[in-house]
């Protein structure tokens, strides 16, 4: 019986899988303070599976990167239910979560979260084995693209913001660029649960969040630290 969290971005998804089989499963875009309204998620779907936290045998968390509030909201739920149960924990990437919803094209799947500023989150991916080509990064966008463009492949496109980015994807792939259709740019947690099969069982206490970026603060102290240096 594993539960499966992604509170990584905007959207909150949620599953409970048993014996490779989809109990019950939540996604929500409704841009919700994820501290207030992902555990109470998280207890409703168990009641409505008539799920005790006992049954429980292992918990999966999408571990990043995204925004740094959502990312550590999921992963201390999960962090949490692991040790208190005594269960394993196993995280995955939430951007290859998203690159799942284009498994089977033929081509490249690129997922995208804004970053603001011109940047995104964002990898790529195999679309026949979701085998990592271009790993997770925060990344100048059109600089990523440009670098995309090269290999001459096919690309499907997904994620919420994809709408924010497709003028310049559009601009730089051309026909080469293809576009998830609206319902199949969610996460979805039993993605997640499904490709934590691969994964290994993280230590609790030393699992972290991937971020792939440095926080505002901390660029700020680099570029004072810089400034003192001269």
């Amino acid at each position: 019986m594993i539960l499966g969290i992604d509170t990584s971005n905007s959207p909150l998804a949620i599953a409970l899988v048993r014996d490779d089989t989809v109990l019950i499963e939540e996604t929500q875009n409704l841009k919700i303070n994820h501290s207030l309204t992902a555990m109470p998620a998280v207890e409703e779907l168990m009641k409505k599976a008539k799920i005790a936290p006992g049954d429980l045998t292992r918990i999966v968390a999408a571990e990043g990167p995204g925004s740094y509030t959502g990312v550590r909201i999921g992963l201390t739920i999960a962090k949490t239910l692991a040790w208190s149960l005594k269960i394993p924990l196993t995280t995955v990437s939430s951007l290859k979560v998203l690159a799942a919803n284009g498994q089977g094209f033929n081509g490249m799947v690129c997922p995208v979260m804004d970053a603001r500023r011109g940047t995104a989150f964002t990898a790529l991916y195999d679309g026949r084995n979701l085998e990592t080509v271009i790993s997770d990064r925060h990344s100048d966008f059109k600089t990523f693209l440009e670098q995309v463009h090269t290999h001459g492949w096919p690309v499907l496109f997904t994620g919420i913001d994809l709408e924010i980015h497709r003028p310049l994807i559009e601009e730089i792939l051309g026909d080469l660029a293809h576009f998830a259709p609206f319902q199949n740019r969610l996460p979805r947690a039993s993605n997640l649960i499904a490709l934590a099969a691969g994964e290994e069982v993280k230590e609790v206490h030393h699992t972290v969040p991937e971020y792939r970026r440095i926080t505002e603060a901390e660029a700020n102290l680099a570029k004072m630290d810089e400034g003192q240096s001269r």
